[in-house]
């Protein structure tokens, strides 16, 4: 061959391959990264006016890097900017309705106000330099309970009398003095000796019972010692106070260095304990207002109190059988007029939740509900942590109503107290979200996914049961807010390649919706975004995985992929709306520009498709959600024409883990990855999360040994990329620290780091979007 011609062959690859390299989509890192400062920042927090004339919403329309109020007048069907004056005046939107939802109860700047719907006036009830909270509507109305500090309050309409129901108080009682035997002799001599000692005295004593005679004795004082009130309560008859004591186990915080910062010095932070740290427990208690006395509620009767978790079988451990579990008792639910006080227990091993029912007079409680799960308790609806509550609601004196993920799914059901009658309201293969009663106790409104794990809608149906009934018709995702008649529905919703808007219609199956705002920039607007396909493909254990799929045209396919990995663990992005991930959704369109195939996988544990789903990776992170993974790769080669060795992965937090674990543990599918703010060793994360998945590290070390990266990383074949900020106080930057410790002393050569110096987890700054994304496609524009 001719010297000549293979220069010129060798030149002319070099610049095909240089051509390649460089960014062939008209979208353009240095814009996309600017997230809502180059789509347009979207309206969010609708409220509506108590008359139901008027949503208020906060937006950054005039992209003031503030939200400002507006105002949208249902009747003129405008939208205006809400002057600061009238923003001063206006009740907040938070607080609870009386019975017939003429007055409501508010806090605004640390004092409770009571809104006169009829006459649109409000009422200042409480004026100080203290926070009053917890306001609510005693049983007959005339009567609102509040918490200032940690003591309880009533006022009384009638009177306008404002009455301290509780005495509590911080430290231990006085000591009473006791005289020694020398200084009562010396008490003793100077009454013998002196008269006036003696008449004074007995002058005092005498002031002192006639005090007490003519005096009503204020309620005792209730010392806590070293414990710390959590969570008080009192019935609508003022008759009782329910309330925990906690004990604190100190400060098991980390610390954490702050780079770059205005004083020129590395200052330390405390940021989040790690996941088995001692955790703060409770005791829990009524004040009998009446006999002014104390009792302990007694939670011992609860089925399975004793029990053990089933991996406690993977070690030889001894257990004492008699021994209660950890548990925490949320603040109780008094039901209208009749007081009965339901309660949410939750074990500290995440594995139960109780509803149960307090009798007020002894402590005991019966049990009406029990949710048993050997992986965690969650699911929509239903708290996934200890101390994160979701509603428990009293429909009316009898009846209350809660979720439960017995049947696999999240469902309403209802109870009846009286009766002991438990109902289960909405059935099938598909999750409730938002749970809502009528405003005449007839019917409830639900959001949920019926019809397809990729839409929302929003859904009414009977309190007794029946079929659901869509109210919302466009497909995506609807967030709903009835007006206080009911009559309207504002709608923040949204669509796969459209942001979130406003939307206005009438509460009424089939009604028309009417934007109220547009927010999208010109630019934003410019380019046509891809619809992504949600799709389905199979797994290797039989299951079906739903994922987005962003496919070139048959011209622009380089049979290459990408695939992008969620974060959170527990989310849901492979659905109809408009993505969490929005700079990740326009660097997908970029990439189907310059050839690549994007898949955006639902891996098990994400959020839609019930218990099994979500519990999928229980003591094995890395397990069934990394399987997934692989085979969506198997997909993309199979079904959608993919060079086997042109498949690429990143993500970042849960997808940056993921992303490791993929070029530890399955080299041969994945050529290269870009891991950005990743768990690299679970041990170090925090304990929300963590300890309802892994359990924790003492006690059960083999989940964390195969769920965390840095224990393989002597599998890695392909090219790493590390990217992480310095001052994420959530995956902190020792993670990436310590795995690069690892990857240094296994001799790994083909890995790269970037660290970001002011940047938390969410990054703030478009530059270290930009930088970080850049790194990303270079990455696969070279290795791919």
């Amino acid at each position: 061959m001719n010297k000549h011609f293979i220069l010129l062959f060798i030149f002319s690859t070099l610049y095909i391959s240089s051509i390649a390299q460089e960014n062939q989509s008209v979208l353009q890192l240095d814009d996309i990264m600017g997230g809502e400062n180059f789509i347009g920042k979207t309206p969010h927090s609708p409220f509506w006016a108590k008359d139901s004339k008027t949503v208020y919403f906060y937006w950054d329309k005039e992209n003031k890097s503030f939200d400002q109020l507006y105002k949208f007048d249902i009747k003129s069907k405008k939208y205006s900017k809400v002057d600061n004056e009238e923003a001063k005046d206006l009740p907040s939107n938070n607080g609870v309705w009386n019975k017939s939802r003429t007055k409501k109860l508010y806090t605004k700047g640390g004092n409770i106000f009571i809104y006169d719907l009829k006459k649109e006036t409000s009422f200042q009830l409480t004026a100080t330099s203290s926070k009053e909270k917890n306001a609510t509507f005693l049983d007959d109305e005339s009567k609102i309970a509040y918490q200032n500090d940690i003591n309880i309050f009533v006022w009384d309409k009638e009177t306008g009398a404002t009455k301290q129901i509780t005495n509590f108080v911080r430290g231990n009682a006085p000591k009473k003095g006791r005289l020694t035997e020398q200084n009562q002799f010396l008490h003793d001599q100077q009454l013998e000796l002196f008269e006036i000692v003696r008449e004074r005295e007995e002058r005092k004593a005498a002031k002192s019972d006639y005090q007490k005679s003519t005096t009503k004795a204020s309620n005792k004082k209730v010392y806590f010692g070293k414990k710390y009130l959590w969570n008080a309560r009192i019935s609508g008859d003022v008759h009782f106070v329910v309330y925990s004591l906690g004990t604190s186990v100190g400060n098991y915080n980390t610390e954490m260095p702050v780079w770059v910062e205005g004083t020129g010095y590395v200052k330390m932070q405390n940021a989040r304990a790690k996941v088995g740290s001692p955790e703060d427990t409770y005791e829990n208690y009524i004040y009998n207002v009446t006999t002014d006395s104390v009792i302990k509620i007694d939670l011992s009767t609860l089925e399975g109190i004793y029990d053990v978790p089933a991996y406690y079988n993977d070690y030889d451990r001894k257990v004492d059988s008699k021994k209660m579990r950890d548990v925490v008792m949320h603040p109780p639910h008094f039901s209208p007029n009749t007081n009965h006080a339901i309660v949410d227990i939750r074990a500290y091993d995440n594995k139960d939740r109780w509803i149960a029912l307090i009798n007020l007079n002894d402590g005991s409680v019966a049990q009406i509900d029990r949710q048993h799960d050997e992986a965690w308790i969650g699911g929509p609806g239903i708290s996934g942590w200890n101390f994160w509550i979701k509603p428990i609601e009293w429909i009316n004196e009898n009846t209350f109503w809660y979720q439960s993920e017995k049947t696999g799914f999240s469902h309403v059901y209802t109870y009846n107290v009286d009766t002991k009658e438990k109902k289960q309201i909405t059935k099938g293969n598909y999750e409730i979200y938002d749970t809502k009663v009528s405003k005449d106790k007839k019917n409830f409104y639900l959001t949920a996914n019926k019809e397809r794990p990729a839409e929302r809608h929003l859904y009414k149906v009977a309190i007794e049961g029946g079929e659901l009934v869509k109210i919302t018709n466009a497909v995506g995702n609807h967030e709903t807010l009835l007006s206080p008649d009911e009559k309207y529905i504002v709608d923040h919703f949204s669509y796969s390649n459209k942001p979130w808007e406003l939307y206005l219609q009438q509460n009424k199956i089939g009604a028309e919706s009417t934007q109220i705002t547009k927010s999208t920039s010109e630019a934003f607007d410019s380019y046509s975004w891809r619809d992504p396909e949600v799709i389905t493909f199979p797994a290797s254990d039989g299951e079906s995985v739903h994922a987005r799929l962003y496919r070139p045209t048959k011209e622009k396919d380089l049979h290459k992929a990408v695939i992008f990995v969620h974060g959170a663990g527990y989310l849901q992005n492979a659905h109809k709306w408009w993505s969490a991930y929005h700079r990740e959704f326009m660097f997908h369109n970029m990439l189907v520009d310059n050839g690549y195939t994007v898949l955006d996988i639902d891996y098990r544990a994400s959020e839609g498709y019930g218990r099994d789903w979500r519990t999928g990776i229980y003591r094995h992170m890395g397990g069934k959600d990394l399987s997934d993974h692989v085979d969506g790769a198997k997909y993309l080669i199979k079904e959608q024409g993919i060079d086997a060795n042109k498949v690429g992965i990143y993500g970042g937090s849960y997808g940056g883990f993921i992303t490791l674990m993929a070029l530890f543990n399955e080299s041969e599918t994945f050529k290269v990855g870009a891991a950005i703010r990743s768990v690299t060793d679970w041990a170090h994360y925090n304990h929300p999360y963590t300890s309802n998945i892994l359990n924790t590290p003492a006690l059960d070390p083999k989940a964390y040994k195969q769920s965390s990266p840095i224990y393989f990383v002597e599998g890695l074949e392909g090219d790493l990329l590390i990217l992480h900020g310095m001052v994420d106080n959530n995956v902190q930057v020792s993670d990436v620290i310590r795995l690069s410790q690892r990857l240094i002393e296994l001799k790994k050569e083909n890995w790269e780091m970037a660290l970001y110096p002011i940047e938390p987890h969410g990054f703030k700054e478009t530059t270290s979007w930009i930088d970080e994304y850049k790194r990303i496609f270079k990455l696969f524009q070279e290795k791919l």
